[in-house]
């Protein structure tokens, strides 16, 4: 499996990006069987357009009808004038979270809280940090520890490799070895602070073939999905980033020898002649939590679609 979920275990394995101002995006996104979408104010918008996508955003969320699909808004950045009309306009709608983009600094997810507390959001809202500058990359540690502070959850580090390669003048190339070390380095923080890492978007997507050795790529450094930008991807993500019947059966054998009377007290057992550690249990419960998951938002998703 893509490593530790977070303890909601929430699946995050596919993330589409909506632009704000496609409202029949929002439509048909809620028959696509993404874990979450994006709703993005930033930059698939205009400046000229920015007002009427806040409208066409708040608009949908109101209606609902994205079932057990996460719903994150990502509003322009702290450095534009737009933030804080964004927060006004979209939040009493009630996304499930907010993306801040261009996180650069612990202080900016605090900026966030303080913001969002001011727009009376509900106290479930969450946060997503952006993490496409090169700041974000040193400050990584620092920002997924305030998932440890009060006020909205830090649930979420979303990488953003296309902004990140332009600032630091990295290229990107096939493997994307040039980007390794800084997309292990957000592995690491989320990790540390049980915060979801989710893999940056693959633009080319009709390269079926390189999206899925991206995606499994990701997944074999730790993330736990990937962001897309075309409901074609969701499919691959989906299956990519699923534990697999053989990874299931293996938690569920874990978790079960470790509840014997005889293994209670004990940090190490043999397992079919495998050494396995307590913390294998801890991982084990994760795997069968997020199987449990997904296989839960699936079945609300039949419930409604023989509704529709």
């Amino acid at each position: 499996m893509a490593g530790a979920m977070p303890q909601t275990a929430r699946p995050r394995r596919s993330v589409l990006y909506l632009p704000g101002a496609n409202a029949r995006a929002f439509s048909k996104a809620r028959s696509i069987p993404a874990d979450a979408v994006i709703l993005d104010l930033e930059d698939s918008v205009p400046p000229e357009k920015k007002e009427n996508a806040r409208a066409l955003v708040a608009d949908a969320l109101r209606q609902g009808g994205f079932g057990a699909r996460e719903t994150v808004l990502r509003i322009n950045g702290f450095d534009t004038p737009w933030a804080a009309g964004d927060i006004a306009a979209v939040v009493p709608a009630a996304p499930d979270a907010i993306l801040l983009p261009k996180v650069s600094r612990s202080d900016d997810v605090r900026r966030l809280r303080a913001a969002l507390k001011a727009a009376s959001a509900r106290p479930t809202v969450q946060i997503w940090a952006m993490m496409e500058t090169p700041l974000a990359i040193l400050n990584a540690g620092a920002i997924a520890a305030t998932a440890a502070e009060e006020g909205p959850a830090l649930a979420a580090l979303a990488i953003g490799a296309s902004d990140l390669a332009e600032a630091t003048r990295t290229r990107q190339v096939p493997g994307r070895w040039t980007m390794l070390p800084w997309l292990s380095t957000c592995v690491a923080a989320g990790r540390a602070f049980d915060v979801s890492v989710i893999d940056a978007v693959y633009a080319d997507f009709r390269d079926a073939e390189g999206f899925r050795a991206e995606c499994e790529q990701g997944r074999d450094l730790g993330m736990d999905g990937k962001a897309v930008i075309h409901p074609n991807q969701v499919a691959t993500c989906n299956e990519v980033f699923s534990p697999t019947a053989d990874e299931i059966a293996w938690a569920r054998l874990i978790l079960a020898a470790f509840e014997r009377k005889e293994n209670v007290d004990k940090n190490a057992i043999a397992i079919d002649g495998r050494m396995v550690e307590r913390f294998h249990a801890r991982q084990a419960r994760q795997t069968v939590e997020i199987a449990r998951a997904i296989r839960g938002a699936g079945e609300a998703e039949r419930r409604s679609a023989e509704r529709r």
